[in-house]
């Protein structure tokens, strides 16, 4: 009898580990997918120069390698969240790895100025879900507080050495081979975090569209940001006096959900 107890404790304990060991494995693919995303930003800021070259981009028109990217970034980064909330944060995770990885690979092949700043565009998109996602997927893989310290504690790490590392790797690819390679190693790391998803991160539903979906409120979300954002880059232009500067930022209120009350009509609403 005593030794039928200890080995269904010896069980109970090796499930305890593995669950254990698979959520920071779980949490290891995450800021792999996330390190990408972080990693972008500095490399192609190393790359500009080559960029320009290459394609023929005028200063003002290079600005918008980076500012299409700011952009939809800014823009999408609420109703990422509020994707994962409605369709599951796993799926929409995912969804956004392999749109950033789908757009990194466009990029890599553009031949024109045209195609370069689409596929930043669409990187944004990709990148603000990833970024609004997994910081929700962490806080599901470790609901204990002790384990959940530790947790952000690593993600804070790639979050900030992901920049210096990104700074190196720009200015290596860049010299060894050409701009194109920044962004097509993304490719490997995206599929690589895809894969690992499928298996280890948890598979919570989300709350679901039964109620409706509020198309108002997610444009909005979507737009009143990209309106600020938008007026802030052209202040770095044209200044604060100008109305393709202030025009935009101060029209950006109007766009809010509350302002347009979208949130009232909705019984789920994309804001609150």
């Amino acid at each position: 009898m005593d030794s039928v107890i200890t080995a269904s404790r010896v069980g109970v304990t090796s499930q305890v580990e593995e669950s254990s060991a698979r959520r920071w494995i779980a949490l290891g693919v995450v800021c792999f997918g996330a390190l990408m995303i972080v990693l972008d930003g500095t490399i192609v800021n190393i790359a500009l120069p080559s960029i320009q070259r290459d394609l023929g981009f005028s200063q003002s028109g290079l600005a918008w390698v980076v500012n299409a990217y700011t952009l939809t970034f800014g823009g999408f980064l609420l109703l990422g969240g509020r994707a994962g909330d409605l369709l599951g944060r796993r799926s929409v995770l995912i969804a956004g790895l392999a749109l950033f990885t789908a757009a990194s690979l466009a990029c890599g092949l553009a031949a024109t100025q045209w195609q370069l700043v689409a596929g930043r565009a669409v990187q944004g998109i990709g990148g603000a879900v990833v970024q609004a996602v997994a910081f929700s997927v962490i806080l599901d893989l470790f609901p204990e507080l002790g384990d959940r310290a530790k947790a952000m504690s690593v993600w804070g790490f790639v979050a900030s050495a992901g920049g210096a590392i990104g700074v190196v790797l720009g200015g290596v690819l860049t010299q060894v081979a050409n701009w194109h390679l920044i962004f097509l190693i993304n490719l490997p790391i995206g599929v690589i975090a895809i894969v690992f998803s499928l298996p280890l991160l948890p598979k919570i539903r989300g709350v679901g569209i039964r109620n409706g979906v509020d198309v108002a409120g997610a444009l909005t979300i979507t737009a009143a940001p990209m309106l600020a954002v938008y007026g802030i880059l052209s202040a770095s232009e044209y200044g604060w006096d100008s109305p393709r500067s202030s025009c935009p930022s101060s029209s950006h209120w109007c766009c809010s959900p509350r302002s347009c009350g979208s949130n009232e009509r909705c019984r789920s609403p994309s804001s609150r």
